[in-house]
């Protein structure tokens, strides 16, 4: 009898830790619910942390006067687009849709989306490989290797 006892007490706080696991501080579930709570890094903050990220490659590449149009060009083409309402679908508008039209509405956005996210990366790509075209031999090598160290983007830093 003790052995069914442990066994279930046991399972009983393996189960609230599972639970706890999934709240936040404020008991919402992280659950995809309207509820949860989405956390994001502050826009300010990213544009920030850009900013640095920028002007250390610009010290370390030692960008000339001649380079500078290049560089200009190729740091605002690494911007992310400006976050649009549009983006996200009317949450009254998709409650008055059918199921089928509700998944064709959201199949439609989805398909947008990755259109728009595939013309901003061709952009990035094309202003990187024009920015490097106007790269000495000796920033070549050194942009190839702060690209590689960042895993070919502008997000986190990898060593």
């Amino acid at each position: 009898m003790k052995t069914h006892f442990k066994t279930l007490l046991i399972a009983t706080l393996l189960a609230g830790a599972g639970v706890s696991a999934f709240a936040n501080k404020d008991g919402a579930m992280m659950d995809g619910s309207p509820r949860a709570e989405h956390h994001r890094m502050d826009p300010a903050k990213m544009e920030e942390m850009q900013a640095k990220r920028s002007a250390d490659l610009k010290a370390k590449l030692k960008i000339t006067a001649a380079q500078e149009s290049a560089w200009t060009t190729f740091t605002a083409a690494m911007k992310p687009p400006a976050r649009d309402a549009q983006q996200r679908p009317d949450r009254a508008e998709l409650d008055k849709l059918s199921t089928p039209e509700r998944l064709d509405k959201m199949r439609a956005l989805r398909a947008q989306h990755l259109t728009d996210m595939q013309a901003a990366m061709n952009k990035r790509d094309d202003a990187t490989k024009a920015f490097y075209a106007v790269l000495s031999p000796e920033q070549k090598k050194l942009f190839d290797a702060e690209h590689a160290r960042m895993g070919g983007h502008g997000g986190g830093e990898r060593k």
